[in-house]
């Protein structure tokens, strides 16, 4: 009996990314920095830049930052998406935050989100400026803005 090529065999669809848990290993020192993407759902009706609509998520960003939810570097929305460089207190922890915050601006200003989002822990200050540089860029990227400085949707410390 000859065994089926492997190339044929058939493959077991599975849920893909699957569920992210977003936890921080315990020997992630407090404060680290991470790039987090959050995108908007395809339900969405308004863009996340919607002259109406950015102004908010910036505050409810300024907001999180004033009452130590979290540590904002640089945020940059995005019609469809936001990244953020963010660092975060241990407890609640950074999946909490995030889905506090995106529960809240769901609420008050109806935005519907993606139900999960991506996270890349940043690793050294090299890699922080790699990603700044890259986030600052995106609207440049996407045709939104002819230069970083000139996109009015983002918000640095």
């Amino acid at each position: 009996m000859s065994e089926t090529p492997r190339s044929s065999r058939a493959v077991e669809p599975r849920e893909f990314p699957g569920r992210l848990h977003h936890a921080v290993p315990s020997w992630v020192p407090t404060g680290a920095l991470f790039h987090i993407r959050i995108r908007a759902d395809a339900s969405q009706h308004l863009p996340l830049t919607d002259s109406a609509l950015a102004p908010r998520l910036l505050e409810a960003i300024r907001h999180y930052q004033s009452h130590g939810r979290w540590w904002c570097r640089l945020v940059v929305l995005m019609p469809d998406h936001l990244h953020a460089m963010l660092a975060f207190p241990q407890a609640p922890g950074m999946s909490a935050t995030v889905r506090d915050w995106k529960r809240a601006t769901a609420r008050l200003h109806g935005v519907r989100w993606q139900s999960n989002f991506f996270d890349h822990r940043i690793r050294h200050e090299a890699e922080a400026d790699e990603t700044w540089t890259y986030l600052g860029n995106n609207p440049v990227v996407k045709g939104l803005a002819s230069a970083p400085e000139e996109w009015p949707w983002r918000w640095s410390v």
